[in-house]
C-alpha cells in the first residue's frame, strides 16, 4: 500500500517538471489562443474626470535643452506661460512668451487672433523681437558682458532676457546706473532677476537686426 501510494504521489512532481522544461516562449505564447466570447473579462478604466485630474495634479517637466538658443527660449517660454501658446494674462499680455501688443506691433504683429493661434508666429516673433532688442542693446552688451552688478554675472542672454521682460530702454537704465535704475513688471518680477536666471546661454544664433519683422522669419 505504502509503494502504491508513493507512486501516485510522485506522479504530479514529475509532470511539473516536464510542464516547467519548456522555454517561456513555449508555456507563455498565448496568440494562438482564442478567448471564448462567453467569457467575461472584468477591467478597471478610470473615467475621462479622473484621468484629467491625474494629468493636472502630475508635475510640470521642462525639457532638458542646455545653453543653447533653444534652451534659451525655452527656459522663457516655461517661466512666462509654462510654455503656453495660448495663454492670455490679466494685463493682456499673450503666447507663450507673453508678448503686449505694443512689442507685436514693433515686429510687424497687427492681428492679435492670428497671432494667439499661430505657434509658428509666436516663435517668429521671439526671435525678431529678440533680434531687434540685440541691435538696440548690442553696445551695452560689449560694454557690460562679463561685469558683476549687484552680485550678478552679465551676460549677452540675461540681457536679452531682461530685455523681453522690461524693454531695452530699461535694460539700458539698468545697466549704465550700475544697478541703480532698477524695474519691477506688474507681478513684481525684477531686471535682476532676469538677468542672474537667465544668464549663461548662447544667444550668439541671434543677429542683432534693427528692422527685424516676425513676418520675415515665419516659417
Amino acid at each position: 500500500m505504502r509503494k502504491k501510494i508513493f507512486k501516485f504521489s510522485i506522479l504530479p512532481i514529475i509532470a511539473g517538471s516536464i510542464f516547467f522544461s519548456f522555454t517561456p516562449k513555449e508555456t507563455a505564447n498565448l496568440d494562438n489562443y482564442a478567448i471564448s466570447p462567453d467569457l467575461e473579462l472584468e477591467y478597471t478604466v478610470g473615467s475621462p474626470e479622473d484621468t484629467m485630474a491625474l494629468e493636472a495634479s502630475a508635475p510640470k517637466i521642462v525639457p532638458v535643452l542646455g545653453k543653447s538658443y533653444t534652451g534659451f527660449k525655452e527656459a522663457l517660454a516655461f517661466k512666462e506661460s509654462r510654455g503656453n501658446y495660448k495663454a492670455l494674462n490679466e494685463f493682456g499680455y499673450m503666447g507663450k512668451y507673453q508678448f503686449g501688443k505694443g512689442t507685436l506691433s514693433l515686429i510687424g504683429i497687427k492681428d492679435t487672433e492670428l497671432f494667439l493661434n499661430s505657434p509658428e508666429l509666436q516663435e517668429a516673433a521671439f526671435y525678431a523681437n529678440a533680434s531687434r532688442n540685440k541691435w538696440i542693446l548690442i553696445r551695452d552688451i560689449a560694454r557690460f558682458e562679463g561685469k558683476v552688478i549687484n552680485g550678478i554675472e552679465i551676460t549677452e542672454s540675461g540681457i536679452l532676457a531682461a530685455a523681453h521682460l522690461a524693454g531695452p530702454g530699461s535694460v539700458k537704465k539698468y545697466l549704465r546706473s550700475w544697478g541703480a535704475n532698477a524695474f519691477s513688471d506688474a507681478f513684481g518680477t525684477t531686471i535682476e532677476y532676469y538677468l542672474k536666471k537667465f544668464g549663461g546661454y548662447d544667444t550668439s544664433f541671434i543677429e542683432p537686426n534693427k528692422k527685424a519683422s516676425a513676418l520675415a522669419y515665419r516659417a
